[in-house]
């Protein structure tokens, strides 16, 4: 692993679960809007709160659902949203392009990872979509990006786990590899003995509900979890 210490990144979309998972005990925060939607890029007043936090919070930069073809109009506004954190003082951003063949957008992944500057790099899950998973790791290795958030090409990390382990034998330390996406506390021994760098999760529960919003198409929404965020942190002791 690259600085000996497994840490847990948690994913949030509101304040009370940012506050959740700093009281929890998280190491980084993934800031989103819309976890519903796999996380779009946070408000810039989430990102002013965030910045005041005690530990680092990293801002997702995805203006839009769907897919991760990225057009010209997105990368315009993927570059206002990266200025924005920046204005904020976040620590860094979470990017992600591809192309249709399933490759990754390396030219548009160099124009948001130059205007990030100093700021850390994580590539998101777009990394579990492409074709070639070693090409990949090489390449953003050489765009220079912190860390890989994957679940080894599988729709839940413990599932991924053999391509994971080789993705940690790949990096040799070069970058960070961060297993996520499906992780419970009963996958997290088998995952760290894989030799990943972090852990990424949500650390979610379902929001006790205040008042009935069916009518108009709202569901009830998932919160983080102090407790839950707390036995993950346990786990990695």
């Amino acid at each position: 692993m690259v600085d000996g210490n497994v840490k847990l990144e948690v994913c949030v979309d509101s304040v009370d679960g940012l506050n959740a998972a700093i009281a929890g005990g998280a190491d980084r925060i993934e800031l989103c809007s819309s976890l519903g939607l796999g996380g779009l890029t946070p408000g810039p007043g989430l990102m002013q709160v965030a910045a005041e936090a005690p530990i680092e919070c990293h801002a997702m930069i995805r203006p839009r659902p769907g897919d991760f073809s990225v057009t010209g109009d997105d990368r315009q506004a993927m570059l206002a949203d990266i200025a924005a954190a920046q204005r904020a003082g976040l620590a860094g951003v979470v990017l992600g392009a591809l192309h249709s063949d399933s490759s990754l957008d390396e030219a548009t992944l160099k124009i948001l990872v130059d205007a990030s500057a100093a700021m850390e790099k994580t590539l998101h899950r777009v990394f579990d979509l492409t074709a070639d998973p070693v090409a990949a790791l090489e390449q953003s290795v050489a765009l220079g990006f912190k860390r890989i958030l994957t679940s080894g090409q599988a729709a839940a990390a413990p599932d991924g786990a053999a391509v994971l382990a080789q993705l940690v034998k790949q990096s040799a330390q070069r970058i960070e590899i961060m297993a996520g996406g499906g992780v419970t506390l009963d996958s997290v021994p088998s995952l760290l003995s894989i030799g990943v760098d972090a852990i990424h999760a949500s650390c979610s529960a379902p929001a006790p509900a205040r008042m009935d919003c069916s009518l108009i198409g709202i569901d009830q929404r998932r919160v983080t979890d102090e407790a839950l965020v707390a036995r993950f942190k346990a786990e990695l002791l």
